[in-house]
This record gives structure tokens, sequence and C-alpha cells, in this order.
């Protein structure tokens, strides 16, 4: 019998499998995930701050569609502006969490455009945490920037609204670019845009 903790790296693999690569970069944070997982290392963040040094992150992303804005955090330890999200628990599927880190740091339900992950990124920390590895998966939420937020700020100074053609990289995650151009080229999203 399969224990919780094989099944879920199992499940895990495919979906990261699942993700089309936008370039090269992503190709190899796949592959490199893919056999990370498979090496039987420890996948979870086990103890706070960084232990161990390489665990899995869930991002995920609040779009406006109509008016092509997405929300970002003031976050306090990197010094970025970044999209929400937090370490996957122990054992716990991806979309779970960013189901609970939905609740806990905007206070609102997680709406899927995709129940998947549309992008991977493999990140050094930077900042005031303890250097360690991210291995992000990132989500893509439906949201409306009229919509009341219950700002849980622990961990971020503010949120705010940018238009996707207006944001500063330098002062983000290295990988937004890239990821708001995978949103763009992702089909389903594409007839969103569309069809408004």
């Amino acid at each position: 019998m399969k224990t919780n903790a094989i099944s879920i790296r199992e499940e895990i693999t495919l979906i990261i499998r699942g993700i089309d690569p936008l370039d090269s970069v992503e190709k190899t944070h796949i592959e490199e995930t893919i056999a990370w997982i498979e090496s039987g290392d420890e996948i979870f963040r086990l103890q706070k701050p960084a232990t161990p040094l390489k665990h899995l992150v869930a991002y995920f992303l609040l779009l406006d569609v109509k008016k092509q804005k997405i929300l970002l955090i003031d976050h306090i330890k990197s010094g970025l502006w970044l999209p929400n999200g937090g370490h996957v628990d122990p054992h716990e599927h991806p979309t779970d969490t960013v189901v609970r880190e939905a609740r806990e740091e905007l206070g609102i339900e997680a709406i899927f455009y995709k129940q998947s992950p549309l992008f991977l990124t493999v990140t050094n920390t930077v900042g005031t945490v303890e250097k360690h590895t991210d291995v992000s998966l990132w989500y893509v939420l439906k949201a409306n920037t009229e919509d009341s937020l219950n700002l849980d700020c622990e961990e971020f100074t503010q949120a705010s609204w940018f238009e996707m053609n207006a944001i500063d990289f330098s002062k983000s995650d290295r990988h937004l670019e890239r990821f708001l151009k995978k949103i763009n080229t992702d089909v389903t999203l594409n007839r969103l845009y569309h069809s408004l």
C-alpha cells in the first residue's frame, strides 16, 4: 500500500509534467524539479525558516482580466513586489496551499482560472530571509479590483493592483515578466481576453 507521502509526491510530479514550458529556462526548471522529487529528497518545508534548504512553494496571482490588472504584495523579507503565496505544508496538495493562503493572506476564496499551475520556477531567495531555494508552482486566480480584501500584513506591508503592462520588474520576482508573458500566451486565458 502506498503512503500519503508517496502518493502526493507522485501527484505533484504528474502536475509538473503537465506544465507546458514557456521557454528553455522553464523546461530546465521542470526537468530538474522532477529529478529532485524522484530522488527521494524531502520536498516540503519541515521547519521555519528554511529546512530543508530546497522546498515547494505555491504562488498565486490575482488577475482581473477585464481591467488587465494583477495584485502584488510588498513583501517585507524579500523587499520585492510579489504575487501572494506560501510554502506547501508537508503532504499538502499545492492547490490546497493556494486555497489556504488566499484565505489567510487576503481573506478571499480562491477561484482558479485553471486548477493546475501555469508556470514553474526554481529561485534562490533574496532579502533578509535565510537563504534557500524555492521551487514555485504559479497559479492564476480570478479577481476583480473592486472586491474587498482583508489583508493579513504579517508578511507584507501593502497590496496594490498593477496594470500588466506597467510593472517595474526590477522590483519584483525575476520570473514575473516571463509569467505574465505565459499568461498572455495561454490558450484558456487568451479566450477570456478575446471574449470580453
